[in-house]
């Protein structure tokens, strides 16, 4: 018998096949949605309902570009820096943020430590969405509704970055190093900063890019929160557009290269920072 037929080597056979045909399929339902946003980002309004994006013909990549950005006085380029605005600089002080308290709940011992963090816990569980209201009357108190600081300041802080964060603080930072450098006399922001902080880097990053991905997505709070569309993040001004389509069909080419857009941020973050991001996700795995 040879061993190819041997009977243990089947189920290892078909279970590799199982998970091979998943992968294919998961990767496939990921891929398509973005190979249609390229082919139809190429096409004109009419070729788009034509269902005729795999032809040659119809090319006009460029000319939808200067549309996107000739619409409505230039208005996606003012909607493309307030995302980057409140994603990129957002995303890095609430990673700083974020790892530092969980650096403080591993680090230090205070009243109520572990009760605490299990309210932290907690609010990782707690949708995003049922505290737009509560955060909308807060800003509304203190006068910062329709205001850039109404969406920036609510994505400063993040219960699930601070449980990365001490997790990264754990697995990164030894006590032996922190020891030490308080007994050549470093303060402890000294240690923080110049020890631990730099010893944290691949969490610092992980945590960014986590919510990066979640800022860049968010479209129910500035929904809720901003009236001027001036300070439209992309998602909420392309879903504007989208909704005007329906009346007035110029915009279908638009909308759709501006999604295009929108996700080279995240592709272009993702690959110029896995590397960190790999290594981040061990953390704590080996030691």
């Amino acid at each position: 018998m040879s061993t190819t037929d041997s009977p243990l080597l089947r189920p290892k056979l078909l279970g590799r096949a199982t998970v091979n045909a998943v992968v294919a399929v998961s990767v496939l339902y990921t891929l398509l949605p973005v190979l249609w946003l390229v082919l139809a980002s190429t096409k004109t309004r009419d070729a788009l309902f034509s269902s005729d994006l795999l032809s040659l013909s119809d090319f006009s990549f460029v000319q939808n570009l200067q549309e996107l950005f000739a619409m409505d006085g230039g208005l996606y380029g003012r909607w493309y820096v307030n995302s980057l605005l409140y994603a990129v600089v957002g995303a890095a002080v609430g990673a700083l943020v974020s790892v530092a308290c969980g650096y403080a709940f591993d680090k230090y011992r205070f009243r109520h430590k572990e009760k605490l963090f299990g309210l932290v816990l907690a609010a990782v569980m707690v949708p995003q969405t049922v505290l737009a209201l509560p955060l909308y009357l807060m800003a509304s108190e203190a006068g910062l509704v329709n205001t850039f600081w109404a969406v920036f300041i609510p994505v400063l802080f993040n219960p699930f970055g601070v449980y990365l964060g001490r997790i990264f603080a754990r697995g990164y930072v030894p006590d032996e190093v922190l020891e030490a450098a308080r007994v050549d006399g470093a303060g402890e922001l000294t240690t923080y900063a110049r020890v631990a902080l730099r010893m944290l880097g691949p969490g610092l990053i992980t945590v960014f890019l986590f919510q990066l991905t979640a800022i860049w997505n968010n479209f129910f709070l500035p929904m809720v929160m901003l009236s001027d569309q001036d300070l439209y993040p992309v998602s909420l001004g392309l879903y504007q557009w989208n909704s005007a389509a329906s009346v007035s069909p110029e915009y279908y080419p638009v909308v759709i290269m501006g999604s295009l857009l929108a996700v080279l941020p995240l592709i272009l973050a993702f690959v110029l920072l896995q590397r960190f991001w790999r290594s981040g996700l061990t953390a704590g795995a080996v030691k």
